[in-house]
This record gives structure tokens, sequence and C-alpha cells, in this order.
């Protein structure tokens, strides 16, 4: 039975398939994992503090009871991992993705062409590629009829493929603004109050809200904003109102402005784009996020692709990306990393793994960088009383790899196994 110690079944509800009725339920089963003892090398906890030599970490029901240095006592019956030459360290935590979209050259069409069934079957398939790549935790910050819920319900009915899902369903943006194709539009005070209650019925974790345009919706221009500090403000009242937090794409500088005036809880990409190139970040601003405490929930991380490349917009433009990022973390910004997985081949769905040595010129050593990718994110999406960390209590989110990635963090790729909610995902990790 759950919690006894013993391994055993557990029955869970799961939805159907997606050649189902999305309303039918079908019961599946799904083993209970068994007591499990993992034993490395070294361990990061994801707090940031020093490693800790010759771990030994026991999981019990999917939750971590016990981190020692050195032998632990083995409870009977358990199944005993030797890792010798590896880290274990939290599975990442991506502050910013987008499962609905499916890392194709044009994500959008292949959107478009798929009914609500064929869409959450992508969006499954997205999310069991991030989990395998060793993002075990993720938030959704745009889908197309609320179907990140549905992956999210699976996740948690059992199904340990699936990482952790964070779910904005469908993001808030003015009538033909940035991702109107989503399905949504509000505009004014009562129309985005509305649009906010009316998120929080279906139940949704975070409410996502295009403060300004973006570059992947024709006609849409990133440096203008698309709602006033007034009405950004109303979102952000109503949204705390009802317990939850706001999440605002946030490109160009009147935008960000806007937000951080309004009080949201994030700034999504921070990115200071104008017409042409990149603004400085305006006196006095920096200091204003730092002391709301407004995370940044920066866009880094891409894997190269054979015959892809970041689009030559962005990447003429990335050096004053990176100075100014530079800058927010000299000034005590609370970064994390949103990667916006999902809207293009360079950006899969596990592609938060390869930010992490991509944040060297930003000042991060490789400690810093891990703790924004666990940790940090996990206390920022409103999960770090269980996720991003190996302690007692927490979910055993676990990664194994080899070597030591905070002395070089591109050991972050050499992935020799994951777990998900203490259950270790079968095959070769991806890489």
């Amino acid at each position: 039975m759950p919690g006894t110690g013993h391994s055993g079944e557990a029955t869970g509800l799961a939805r159907a398939g997606p050649t189902h009725h999305p309303d039918v339920m079908t019961t599946q089963t799904y083993a209970r994992p068994n007591l499990l003892v993992l034993r490395a090398r070294r361990l990061f906890d994801g707090a940031g503090g020093p490693m800790l030599d010759e771990p030994s970490v026991v999981v019990d029901g999917g939750r971590i009871v016990s981190v020692v240095r050195g032998a632990a006592n083995v409870p009977a019956g358990a199944d005993v991992v030797d890792l010798p030459s590896a880290t274990l360290l939290p599975g990442l935590v991506d502050s910013h993705v987008h499962l609905a979209f499916d890392a194709t050259a044009d994500p959008i069409a292949r959107l478009g062409e798929r009914d609500d069934a064929a869409a959450y079957a992508a969006m499954c398939t997205a999310a069991r590629a991030a989990a395998a790549g060793g993002v075990t935790t993720v938030r959704d910050l745009g889908d197309r009829g609320y179907l990140s819920l549905r992956v999210r319900a699976a996740a948690r009915a059992g199904d340990h493929t699936l990482p952790e899902v964070v779910a904005a369903g469908v993001p808030i943006t003015t009538p033909g603004g940035h991702c109107h194709f989503l399905g949504e539009s509000a505009a004014g005070v009562a129309d985005l109050r509305a649009a906010v209650r009316a998120r929080a019925e279906r139940g949704v974790d975070v409410i996502k809200i295009m403060a300004s345009g973006g570059n992947i919706t024709p006609g849409s221009r990133p440096e203008l904003a698309q709602y006033s500090v007034h009405e950004l403000r109303a979102v952000v009242e109503q949204a705390h109102e009802l317990g939850l937090r706001v999440a605002a794409h946030a490109h160009g500088t009147s935008s960000i402005v806007a937000a951080t005036e309004a009080g949201v809880d994030s700034l999504e990409h921070a990115t200071f784009i104008n017409a042409g190139s990149v603004d400085d970040i305006p006196d006095g601003l920096l200091d204003t996020i730092v002391s709301r405490g407004i995370a940044l929930s920066l866009t880094f991380g891409t894997r190269p692709v054979d015959g892809h490349a970041v689009p030559p917009s962005i990447a003429t433009r990335m050096p004053r990306f990176v100075t100014n990022a530079a800058r927010m973390r000299a000034a005590g910004g609370r970064i994390v990393i949103g990667t916006d997985a999902g809207i293009a081949p360079v950006k899969p769905h596990f592609v938060l793994r390869h930010a992490v040595p991509q944040l060297a010129p930003l000042g991060m050593g490789g400690a810093e960088a891990l703790h924004a990718v666990t940790a940090r994110a996990a206390d920022v999406i409103g999960l770090g009383h269980r996720k991003g960390r190996i302690a007692v209590g927490y979910d055993a989110d676990i990664l194994a790899v080899s070597g030591d990635p905070v002395a070089e963090p591109d050991a972050i790729h050499r992935l020799q196994a994951v777990y998900v909610r203490g259950v270790r995902l079968p095959g070769r990790p991806l890489r």
C-alpha cells in the first residue's frame, strides 16, 4: 500500500488517450515505486551550497525520505542503485515552455492542422521528451483549449513518463494580438478581470498575459506594449485575489516598465527589444524589479540542429541581450530560465539542459546556473516546497550525470539516468 514502504500496485485514474472523447475516464494501473536507494560520487542539492560527497538518497513512494553522506541504512526490500562516477542533482525546472508547439520549423501551422485530440497527443509526446531529457517540471505558458491542464492531470494520475506541469491554459492577449490564434482575447479592465476569473474557474495554476507583442505572430511588434499599466494592474489584482500568480510576456521597454509598475510576479523574456536593436535598461528599473521580488524569466537555451539556426533578428541582438542579463544578475535579479521550448527546431522541449553552460557569459558559475534551473526556478513557479531540491520531503525528481556539472557545466549533457517521482525512465536519456 502507498506509504507502507513495500512495493505493490496503486490504481490511478487517467484521461483516455487522444482517440477517445476528452470527458471519458478510463482506469489504468501503474506500479507503485519500490523503495529505492541511490548511491553516487557526489550530490548537488539544488540550493547552491557545497557538493555532498558519497551521498546516499533513500526514496519511498516517490518522495525523498533520507539524504546522508556515506552508506545509508538500506530498508528491507529496497532496490539499491550504485552510480560510482555520477553526480546526482534535482530534475530541471523550465519556467516557460509551450507543449502545444512541436519544435518544428512552423509549429503554429502544425498546431492549426491538429484537432484537440491530436494536439493533446502531441503535447504528451512533447512533455515526455522534456522529461526524458532531464526537464522534470515545466511551466506551460500558453496552449490552445486548456489542453495543458489535461497533460497535468495525466501526470498527477500516475503517468511517470510525464513531467510535473504548471499550466496557464490559454494566454490573455488583445484582439488580434500576440498569440491570438490560441483562441481568446480581452481588452479593458472589466473584460480582463473576467478573463482571469474564467481561467481560475478552469483550474489554471498561473495567469499568462501578453503585455507586449511577439515575434511569432504575423503583424505583431514585440517592441510595442499591448496593455496599459491600469489594465495590467487589474489583471494582477484579480489574480492575486484568487491566489494566482501573473507571468507577463514583455519584450519592449514600455511593456516591461508597465508590467513592473503593475506588480506582476514574473517578467517573461525581458529583452528590452526595440525596432532595430536592444535598449539599455532604464535607470532605477532594476532596483524596482529586485525590491519587489519580481522574477526575471529569461529566454536562454538553444540546441544545435543541422539546417536550423536562431533567426538573424535575434542572433544580431544576442550580445545586447547578454549584456542586459549580466546587469540583471549583478543587480541581484531573481533570474530563472524559461527557454520558450517548442517554438523552433533549436528549442526542443528538453532544451533547458543546453542553457546551463550557456549562462557563463552572464557571470554565472556552474553552481549558480544549476540553482537557477532547479531550486530557484521551482520557487518562482510556486513549487519550491517540493520541487528543485534533493532534500527530505521533496519529490524524487533526480538526474544522474557523469562527472561534475558544477566544475564542468557541459557535464549536464552526460545523462546516465532520469528519475521522475521516484521512477526511472526507461531507455537512454535524450541528448
